[in-house]
């Protein structure tokens, strides 16, 4: 079952029921390096998309080579994103490859822009993992005409031009507490597991999960700690561990990060927790299948990895291609998933998360 992704403009609708999200990397087309860099002149991120123009009716080019960056190479999560949209490069002509560091520290990924630059890549798609430290690299990129693509994990504004984002950053926060409060019955206490404490994504999503719980709903839900698993099995296996020791009143488990979520299943699964805590997060349903069927996990959240990736190749590609620059209010257009708006500070949004549980997870495989 595919699910529909079809919102398209500013921020998204919250979803009652199951949505999946996609994401597509926009193609290129249209202009050579040399003749885009004399358009957009030396300027970097949304504000070079001010001054360059857009020519929506360029054709796709061919043989672009588009290169994914990942948070780390090993995440499974990721692997499907990046896979995804190096299938989707062959659709319109071109390459795409996936490279990244093994681990998931801020300055991790530096190293490998700067390879990349090296090698007159077209664009270059990145899941940041910190929002500063890729910057100063990401900056020389852009002045050397390649076009930069954040999805996942953003970048400081002005070091990209586009950010492919899963969902409304809101929407992924607020639900995630919503869901989890249906599940206590609106009382106890909670703790996050987050991914690392500099993740773009983890933060945002975890700053609107703060502001809900402030709602006098949520009055007898307590969050007691944010815990950083740094996107590794067993570190976030051992801070689940850590958190059921430190808080035995613990009632439930947030973790909004794939590995986070199945990390803290597992631990969950095989203890004296299991029926007593919930875990809920974001996960994908093969990895969280088994932990579904035997009853640690209720339900979880999540877009479809393989459109995000898809959406991301689709929207590089229009940037390299000139039928966008990145500008607020521009579309294109992402093969099979259709038109995309350009909402302000260039972010383009899949669509709203899916809830897997019981009933549905054998629908879908990823």
């Amino acid at each position: 079952m595919h699910l529909p992704s079809r919102t398209r403009r500013g921020s998204l609708a919250a979803a009652s029921t199951v949505c999946a999200l996609s994401l597509a990397l926009a193609g290129c087309a249209g202009t050579t390096k040399d003749s885009a860099r004399n358009d957009t002149g030396n300027g970097t991120g949304n504000a070079a998309a001010g001054r360059a123009t857009a020519d929506p009716d360029a054709e796709l080019r061919k043989g672009l080579k588009l290169a994914f960056l990942p948070k780390q190479i090993n995440n499974p999560y990721e692997k499907i994103v990046d896979d995804a949209g190096i299938a989707a490069a062959k659709e319109f002509g071109s390459t795409g490859k996936e490279v990244g560091p093994s681990d998931a520290s801020a300055s991790s990924q530096v190293s490998y822009i700067n390879t990349l630059i090296q090698q007159r890549q077209d664009a270059i798609l990145i899941a940041a993992n910190d929002p500063n430290a890729v910057c100063t690299p990401l900056k020389n990129a852009m002045k050397q005409d390649i076009k930069v693509v954040a999805y996942d994990s953003d970048t400081a504004k002005d070091c990209r031009q586009l950010f492919i984002n899963q969902a409304s950053s809101e929407e992924i926060g607020r639900s995630q507490v919503r869901s989890i409060a249906e599940q206590l019955g609106h009382q106890g206490e909670i703790a996050i597991l987050s991914a690392t404490q500099n993740a773009t994504n983890q933060n945002a999503w975890i700053e609107f999960m703060k502001d809900e719980l402030k709602k006098p709903a949520y009055q007898h839900m307590k969050l007691v700690k944010v815990a950083y698993g740094d996107d590794d099995d067993q570190k976030s296996f051992q801070e689940t561990q850590g958190l059921l020791k430190a808080y035995p009143n613990l009632k439930g488990i947030i973790s909004p990060t794939t590995v986070g979520i199945a990390a803290a299943a597992r631990y969950v699964s095989s203890s004296s927790y299991k029926g007593k805590v919930v875990v809920n997060g974001l996960g994908t349903p093969n990895q969280m299948r088994r932990y579904v069927k035997d009853g640690t996990v209720e339900q979880f959240a999540l877009w479809n990895p393989k459109d995000l990736g898809y959406l991301g190749a689709y929207a590089a590609a229009a940037l390299a291609s000139g039928q966008i620059t990145g500008a607020e209010g521009e579309t294109f257009t992402a093969g099979k998933l259709g038109q995309y708006t350009i909402g302000k500070d260039g972010e383009v949004i899949l669509g709203p998360p899916a809830v897997f549980d019981k009933k549905n997870i054998d629908e879908f495989d990823f």
